[in-house]
């Protein structure tokens, strides 16, 4: 296997390990030892990853019922704060899916991103996905960084960064992104903790 196909396939697998709307399902997929170790670097209490899965799914479920396929929606939860990425066709529509969303329990705000615009193509899709991989393995590489500690969601170029961070990650974070190919923009959807508060949080991630 070349080195190009060998990076390919790591990028694509590290968007699926590390992807938000995944991770409840590896038990069975993987066993509980993947799990056990994406809990344990999560910045997140157990409690509040599973209500972010939960907040996903009912989510997505109430956009289905309230608007159909007329629009694409992404929905990601971090600490009960929603992201809403995608098209919709109109301003009301974008009104609408934050309504619904906002009333999903256990919301605490909602950041709407949403553009309207006409559906992206598979071929965009795709695009961003792989853009998602990179500048996950770009967090990898780094070494500085807990790449469980932070979501990355890509639509149509445009990168949003979520999770529990100091000003020095999320900085560093950031720039890294920022330099990642295909990344055309970053969105910042930060939590900012001081580095006194990581530092309590380490010692329990080790346990």
């Amino acid at each position: 296997m070349t080195y190009p196909t060998c990076r390919l396939l790591t990028l694509l697998t590290l968007t699926v390990v590390l992807g938000s709307s995944l991770t409840a399902c590896f038990p069975v997929l993987v066993g509980g030892a993947v799990m056990t170790g994406l809990v344990a670097t999560d910045r997140r209490t157990s409690g509040a990853q599973l209500e972010d899965e939960s907040i996903e799914l009912r989510a997505a479920s109430r956009i289905r019922d309230n608007l159909g396929d007329r629009v694409h929606v992404n929905v990601t939860s971090y600490n009960r704060r929603v992201l809403l990425t995608g098209e919709v066709p109109s301003a009301q529509d974008r009104q609408l899916v934050e309504q619904v969303v906002s009333r999903v329990e256990n919301v605490q705000s909602t950041v709407n991103e949403l553009a309207v615009l006409g559906n992206s193509t598979l071929t965009q899709r795709s695009s961003d996905t792989l853009v998602t991989g990179r500048v996950k393995a770009a967090f990898v590489d780094a070494k500085d960084l807990f790449v469980n500690s932070l979501k990355v969601v890509t639509e149509r170029g445009t990168v949003y960064l979520m999770g529990r961070v100091t000003q020095r990650e999320a900085d560093r974070a950031t720039d890294i992104t920022r330099s990642t190919s295909g990344a055309q923009k970053v969105v910042r959807v930060f939590e900012i903790i001081s580095e006194d508060e990581l530092r309590r949080i380490l010692p329990l991630q080790a346990q």
